[in-house]
């Protein structure tokens, strides 16, 4: 039997839905709404496409919005200076600074110095390092993970006591999922281009991540029968019958892992629209803090 599709898009549409009426709510009690403030340095076609997705995605669900965005001359100070700007204003509630930036600019510290009670996106260095910490709660969890583990939690899987295997190990996704997912009792491996006999390790997971960036990279007999595929991949590959001369695809061989799996979910439209999801819940959250 083919595996279950996990739907972001519909999960995504019910949680925004949900988070939009509590901003309705919110703003009656408060006389105010959510703010977010946003910081784009350059000109990455793909990450100003993704900050006009979730400014609108703020717009859908009534949470107020800026963007600052910088030449890719900015300077090192010019970039910290805006994010300051947003710490000093009441509006914002929550600071997303947009990934990568360019060369010259040191990203580590810029993220140092968002206000830990504006980091909506979970990733000050501060935010992390309590995600890894027993007895200690981040003021926020990373977007993209807190979105995976809605996902497994959607399938209706046992995380507690479980195998998971996360395949990737970035600050921005590998590594702060196998933190949630240790949190959530589960047993975790990590594993990277160092790991020996990958497709053994793999085969182990009841719940597999893939986030490594690497183009339908994980085989279906890889997986083991049943197994919670969560594909964080979106990689573009040529395709000379699509408009654009390319598709996107996972980091999953989906067609190959559909006949294993017990649940998967598709690119696009599966983890993407979960890490807007979760950085306007954030946002709402640190508006009510």
């Amino acid at each position: 039997m083919p595996a279950e599709i996990i739907d972001g898009r519909a999960v995504a549409k019910r949680l925004q839905g949900e988070i939009g009426k509590a901003v309705v709510d919110f703003e009656n009690e408060t006389g105010f709404v959510p703010g977010l403030g946003v910081v784009l340095v350059g000109d990455d076609a793909a990450s100003a496409m993704y900050v006009r997705m979730k400014r609108r995605a703020c717009e859908r669900v009534g949470i107020h919005s800026k963007a600052e965005i910088l030449p890719a001359s900015a300077t090192q100070a010019e970039v910290e200076n805006a994010v300051r700007s947003y710490n000093a204003d009441p509006s914002i509630h929550g600071i997303l600074v947009q990934l990568p930036m360019p060369d010259h600019i040191d990203e580590e510290a810029v993220l140092n110095e968002v206000s830990l009670a504006k980091d909506v996106d979970g990733i000050h260095p501060m935010n992390l390092g309590r995600l890894g910490m027993r007895g200690r709660e981040p003021s926020f969890t990373p977007a993209t993970p807190t979105g995976v583990m809605a996902l497994i939690n959607e399938t209706g899987a046992q995380v507690e006591g479980a195998e998971a295997v996360v395949i990737g190990r970035s600050n921005i996704v590998g590594l702060p999922v196998a933190l949630m997912l240790t949190n959530a009792n589960a047993t975790v491996t990590i594993c990277h281009s160092r790991t020996r006999d990958l497709p053994a390790v793999v085969k182990r997971g009841d719940i597999v991540v893939a986030a490594v960036g690497r183009a339908e990279f994980v085989k279906g007999d890889w997986l083991k029968p049943g197994a919670v595929v969560i594909d964080v991949g979106s990689n573009s590959v040529p395709d000379a019958n699509s408009e654009k001369g390319y598709r996107y695809v996972g980091d999953v061989d989906y067609a190959a892992a559909l006949a294993v799996a017990g649940h998967i979910t598709k690119v696009p439209g599966g983890v993407g629209p979960m890490t807007i999801t979760m950085l306007l819940a954030n946002t709402l959250k640190a508006a009510r803090s």
